[in-house]
């Protein structure tokens, strides 16, 4: 691994513990190239392993990345079965390197239909492969949606407290928290947004009320390394207050 070059000078109290990135602009990095649509989904899977790379290398301990939404589902059908057969394809071709890179790998989305259920078993299979190791969660949010979460968390809430549910119930955010897809999931402290759109698009609703938000104009594709360094050393600048006192340090939260 390469000496980190051209870094700001992170402390342990001002390195993200838990980044997310909303991996946009696929399709216009093709375009701008005359290649199909989906040459830019697999330009982007070296963009990804260069993220886990850098992430493991400056100390951000989870990666969480956007790899189908539930609203995707809504794009052209050809598109759709690309992604399901590359998503299968990427699995089986990467799983033994990030095992050997340490990286704890999970899903989290509605895990059914219509998810082929051999991409299902094969997300299984890679959670269980992976599942000791601890330098770097990665998560990827497969047929993801923040609002379908919090609804699948609350349903789970409601199906478990039926007997004690009431007007006067009291549950507090660690209660219904404990029905998301990871309970585990600690707090988005920087999400990412490449490409150049500056929206959520419905992703981590509940984990990132509080996150420092970075969007850059560069295309997931095209996205490595010190683009990754460049956005951490933006948070780094940010002053993190938490709805509290107006000069709290980047290290305090509530």
């Amino acid at each position: 691994m390469d000496e980190v070059t051209n870094l700001p000078d992170f402390g342990n109290s001002s390195m993200p513990a838990h980044v997310a990135i909303i991996m946009d602009g696929n399709g216009r990095w093709a375009n701008l190239r005359g290649l199909r649509r989906n040459a830019g989904h697999e330009a982007g899977e070296q963009a990804l392993l260069t993220a886990v790379e850098t992430a493991l290398e400056v100390g951000v301990s989870h990666l969480t990345v956007y790899a189908f939404s539930t609203e995707n589902w809504r794009r052209p059908a050809d598109e759709v079965e690309f992604l399901m057969g590359f998503n299968e394809s990427l699995l089986l071709r990467r799983v033994d390197e990030l095992d050997a890179q340490d990286v704890n790998v999970r899903f989290i989305g509605r895990r059914c239909a219509p998810v082929p259920e051999r991409l299902i078993d094969l997300m299984h299979d890679s959670e269980r492969r992976t599942a000791d190791n601890s330098s770097l969660t990665l998560r990827v949010a497969f047929n993801y949606g923040g609002r379908a979460e919090i609804v699948d968390a609350a349903l789970a809430w409601a199906a478990s407290h039926s007997e004690t549910a009431g007007a006067d119930r009291h549950i507090d955010d660690a209660e219904f928290a404990a029905g998301m897809y990871d309970p585990s999931m600690p707090d988005v402290d920087l999400l990412i947004r490449t490409s150049g759109e500056m929206r959520l698009s419905n992703f981590l609703l509940w984990q990132a009320a509080y996150a420092e938000l970075v969007f850059t104009e560069t295309l997931w594709p095209d996205f490595d390394r010190d683009e990754f360094l460049r956005c951490l050393g933006e948070y780094q600048q940010r002053a993190r207050r938490f709805g509290d006192a107006r000069d709290a340090p980047i290290t305090d939260q509530a």
